[in-house]
């Protein structure tokens, strides 16, 4: 399955040679300076989204070349752009990009992609990869792990249409809280799985989808840069 959002590290599995990074790198800068330009061109009272989607394209080029404070600042434009028109899926991947930059906020953006893709339908394949932030970002035993790797299994299962990339990305992530359940609690069986999942309330999402709001609002402590209440009360089974 070709990710439209997940990592796939195979794709770099070419990119060891001295040659091959130093190419890569051009033409990433040459991304850069094309994005710049057409940036610039934008005519006078163009669509915001359209410089919307230009940040977020720079921002993750220069996330990749690892000019961090640049790709945040990309990306908290094109946040704000979003957000503006509530375009929800672009404001999460805005997000996603502020996370990966490492600034100080970054923990508060992630939190509040998490909480617009689980507020709002977005790709579940981009839910996925914010909730995976939280499990590859947290020490082994922490149930925070094991609370985003079940809630990013029920979001596939309760958004993902039928079809095989449904089935792929339920496998995925299937596997990832197959991890957390290793890494948290040595389990290695199914019988284990299921003790430890009823242990820590992780088969009923009454009680999981709580505790994700507990882990965002660490991760965002009194940082929010949206108004959550009013954007909930503007939701139809509000």
């Amino acid at each position: 399955m070709a990710y439209k959002y997940l990592k796939d590290d195979s794709l770099m599995s070419d990119m060891d040679s001295g040659e091959d990074t130093q190419h890569s790198t051009r033409l990433l800068e040459g991304r850069i300076e094309e994005l710049q330009q057409k940036l610039i061109e934008l005519p006078a009272g163009h669509e915001p989204l359209a410089r919307a989607d230009l940040l977020l394209d720079l921002g993750r080029t220069l996330v990749e070349l690892q000019q961090n404070e640049n790709a945040w600042d990309a990306g908290r434009e094109a946040f704000d752009l979003y957000v503006a028109s509530e375009t929800w899926e672009g404001a999460v991947q805005a997000c996603d990009i502020m996370f990966l930059a490492d600034q100080p906020d970054s923990l508060a953006a992630l939190g509040q992609g998490i909480w617009l893709a689980v507020t709002y339908p977005v790709d579940p394949e981009l839910t996925v990869v914010l909730l995976q932030h939280v499990v590859d970002d947290t020490p082994p035993d922490s149930d925070g792990a094991a609370v985003a790797a079940v809630a990013a299994h029920y979001i596939v299962e309760l958004r993902a249409p039928e079809g095989r990339d449904r089935e792929n990305l339920l496998f995925y992530t299937n596997q990832l809280l197959a991890t957390v359940a290793r890494r948290h609690s040595e389990v290695h069986d199914q019988p284990m799985f299921e003790r430890w999942s009823k242990k820590l309330e992780l088969d009923d999402p009454a009680k999981f989808l709580p505790r994700l709001r507990n882990v965002v609002d660490v991760l965002v402590q009194d940082n929010w840069w949206i108004d959550r209440d009013a954007l909930a009360a503007k939701l139809p089974v509000n």
